[in-house]
């Protein structure tokens, strides 16, 4: 006869497992489980097996066994998990890479009927086509105010019909007619909603970032340090290239209206006092934009040159 274990040694037993999963690993994803069965839970166990453990509880537990874990090691670090466990969620635990681990569990969602009262996740639309129904089934769309017609023998939507909206809860008219049409517009699974990783917590979305995304922000931040400091006039390393650039204009300005003088300046004046030498000095890079094609008078003097007479035009060869 095997022996009945009681609450309190059940919980003791799952306050040691907690405590040694917080020692072992530093990375957890805290996940959602609405609406997911025992055999799903299962199945996503045995897909994360090797590297991961998914571990389910009561919260008020977890927490309590969270706080008291860090009082006893002095690693205050995981009291940021105190906070992520409101709701129905449960940690997984991992060695991995946190985006693989998070992409295999997103795996793992199954099919499930609108049920009465259930708040909707997604918009859930009614595509156009043959139901399969008969005509006497009418009056459920008739209710629902969507556009049919009868089509040999059977009952036919005209044009996609949005059904219920997200965020609203799902009517039994509702209910009814997507079971009549075997329609199962919701998916459930766990779903990451908190990455905890070395004590620091940031949003899953994070994960889906790419080196060019970084880059992105990166090059974003530098740009509004460049503004702020140039507009305050405070000299930082990003805006440092511009404030020479823009003392040198100005130092320039000041020579070309009066008669000091440096030797760019110099260079400055002297276009400005002959304007012909700006198309000099633009014709070489002209040509060279257009890929050093000959102009059209040089075109017409080439045509003008008489061509050299060949051995083969004179007759003979030298070497026959």
């Amino acid at each position: 006869m095997a022996i009945k274990v009681s609450k309190a040694e059940k919980k003791i037993a799952y306050d040691q497992k907690l405590c040694q999963l917080l020692d072992e690993y530093t990375q957890v994803l805290v996940a959602a489980a609405d609406n997911v069965g025992s055999k799903q839970l299962q199945n996503i166990r045995k897909g994360l097996r090797g590297d991961s453990v998914v571990l389910m509880g009561k919260n008020t537990m977890m927490k309590r066994s969270v706080r008291i874990h860090a009082e006893k090691t002095g690693n205050t670090a995981i009291l940021n998990l105190v906070p992520l466990l409101v709701g129905n969620v449960g940690l997984i635990f991992t060695k991995g890479d946190l985006k693989e681990v998070s992409e295999e569990v997103a795996k793992y969602k199954v099919g499930a009927p609108a049920r009465v009262g259930l708040v909707a996740p997604v918009d859930v639309v009614v595509p156009p086509g043959n139901t399969g129904l008969d005509p006497s089934q009418t009056s459920f769309f008739q209710v629902l105010n969507i556009p049919t017609k009868i089509n040999k023998g059977t009952v036919e939507i005209i044009t996609p019909v949005e059904l219920v909206k997200k965020g609203d809860k799902v009517g039994s008219s509702e209910a009814a007619l997507l079971a009549k049409l075997g329609i199962r517009p919701f998916s459930y699974g766990l779903v990451v909603i908190s990455v905890y990783d070395n004590g620091s917590v940031f949003s899953p979305e994070v994960l889906d970032m790419t080196e060019d995304d970084l880059i992105e922000k990166f090059a974003m931040g530098v740009s509004m340090v460049t503004s702020l400091s140039l507009a305050i006039s405070y000299p930082t390393l990003a805006a440092a290239p511009h404030m020479f650039i823009n003392a040198y204009k100005n130092v320039l300005a000041v020579a070309v209206e009066t008669d000091y003088s440096f030797p760019l300046a110099d260079k400055v004046k002297e276009y400005l006092a002959d304007p012909s030498k700006f198309a000099v000095a633009a014709a070489p890079a002209t040509a060279a934009d257009s890929g050093g094609a000959p102009s059209p008078a040089a075109e017409e003097e080439k045509k003008e040159e008489p061509a050299e007479e060949s051995d083969d035009d004179m007759g003979f060869s030298l070497f026959d």
